[in-house]
């Protein structure tokens, strides 16, 4: 049975190109929601759909991280959250509508924006032991800024580039009208 906070309960997809701090930032803002008192769960949706190999239709394994996204907001719903941060790509208004059926409650959606060239050199820490994880990431990081450039997904952005995890968060809430 669905306690009385889940019809209070909102959720916030933040989005972004891949190395733009997505999953650092929902922790984040996460924490800062927990130390406001503020009942609350962070889902890395990467992991929702790590499963391969990907159907050939599917590429990113989208329709399992949307069913995988269903089981676990309800599990929080039920456990008395009343904020979801979500960190991952959506990369169309289908991909949004399908995240915003999963969750269920009203779902805001903000772009996290970083100038390419800082997320390059992020990418290039994160995988200086793998050039082949590297190379992949970085081409796909200009791919998918320009996807979203032009998916306009977002109810707002964020511009990141020169600021803390912890300032982005603040910010992040702060758009999502969340403080």
């Amino acid at each position: 049975m669905r306690t009385d906070s889940a019809r209070e309960a909102r959720a916030l997809l933040i989005t972004g190109t891949v190395g733009a701090g997505k999953t650092s930032v929902a922790e984040a803002a996460g924490d800062l929601l927990a130390g406001s008192g503020v009942p609350n769960a962070v889902i890395d949706m990467d992991w929702l759909c790590r499963s391969r190999p990907a159907p050939a239709d599917d590429r990113f394994n989208f329709a399992l991280l949307v069913r995988n996204l269903r089981c676990m907001v309800g599990n929080y719903l039920d456990a008395g959250a009343t904020r979801l941060v979500l960190a991952g790509v959506v990369e169309d208004a289908e991909d949004r509508e399908q995240c915003a059926k999963a969750v269920g409650v009203g779902l805001s959606v903000c772009r996290l924006r970083v100038e390419l060239p800082v997320v390059r050199q992020r990418l290039s820490r994160r995988h200086a032991d793998e050039p082949e994880a590297l190379r992949w990431h970085l081409d796909r990081s200009g791919e998918l800024d320009g996807i979203l450039d032009r998916a306009r997904v977002e109810d707002f952005t964020v511009d990141a580039t020169h600021h803390r995890v912890d300032e982005a968060a603040a910010a992040v809430l702060e758009a999502a009208g969340w403080r």
